[in-house]
């Protein structure tokens, strides 16, 4: 018999009276993260049953619009490195790494 290691990720999402995010808290014991608090989470899970992702975005109403330009720019980033890792498709990964330079561009984010 094997011994399975198991760890956890927590979220947790405060709303108002409207349901809209007002706070968002997160853990991973692994991480050694407790209760942090976010603005934004991004999360996507692959149904391989279905053959597609399933997506939860959340972000809080006091997120500032200038910061979840960068949040989507770190994110793009992040996705193009990951997916380089992922597939060893380095050429895609650096077209992906091309618009992730152009979105920075257009948004004013290059300093």
């Amino acid at each position: 018999m094997s011994n399975k290691n198991t760890s956890e990720i927590k979220f947790l999402v405060e709303l108002d009276d409207n349901r809209v995010p007002e706070k968002l808290m997160w853990s991973a014991q692994d991480g050694g993260v407790e209760a942090q608090e976010a603005k934004a989470i991004m999360l996507s899970i692959w149904d391989s049953k279905a053959k597609e992702s399933m997506r939860i975005d959340l972000w809080t109403k006091d997120m500032p619009v200038d910061e979840m330009k960068i949040f989507f720019h770190q994110t793009l980033v992040a996705m193009s490195e990951t997916f380089k890792r992922a597939t060893d498709d380095e050429k895609m990964s650096d077209t992906m790494k091309d618009f992730c330079d152009y979105f920075a561009e257009k948004l004013d984010l290059v300093k």
